[in-house]
């Protein structure tokens, strides 16, 4: 008996999940189910133009087993466009990654999925709304490029 799969990272939730030929009524299609973790294993190769390494990386999963996940993705949707079939976008084995921020002025802590909302350095507080806002790590500690800037900043003051 096989083990269950790994759960799969996914930064990106699509808001559309269906796509169908155009001119075909929806009764007379048949569907080809891609799942999340397909659309993302696309998007990191194909869309961003990512190394598979780094995929598999972003993906928590092995390369090989990223080469799998791809190849079929790949597979299905090759199959929908020659055979004139809708693609559904739904189901898998994933879990969203989110990116976790803290506010700085009144101490808010909250999260939003990766690939929603303003960049990091253009985020406010929901609940103050300050620009003390910086992406934390799972401790709460700060971290990155903006962190840095800001504190070199205090330190040459």
């Amino acid at each position: 008996m096989s083990r269950p799969p790994k759960c799969r990272r996914v930064e990106f939730m699509p808001e559309l999940t269906f796509f169908k030929p155009a001119g075909v009524p929806l009764a007379e299609l048949e569907e080809v189910q891609l799942t999340v973790e397909e659309l993302e294993a696309i998007r990191l190769k194909d869309l961003l133009g990512l190394e598979q390494e780094g995929c598999a990386e972003k993906m928590g999963v092995s390369r090989p087993t990223y080469h799998r996940i791809l190849s079929s993705a790949r597979s299905k949707v090759a199959e929908a466009l020659v055979n004139g079939k809708a693609i559904r976008v739904e189901g898998g084995n994933f879990e969203v990654v989110v990116r976790n921020f803290k506010c700085f002025k009144c101490n808010k802590q909250f999260q939003m999925p990766c690939g929603t909302g303003v960049r990091g350095a253009e985020m406010t507080c929901p609940d103050c709304q300050s620009d003390e806002v910086f992406r934390v790590n799972s401790d709460g500690e700060p971290f990155g490029c903006r962190w840095q800037k800001r504190q070199n900043k205090k330190v040459n003051e």
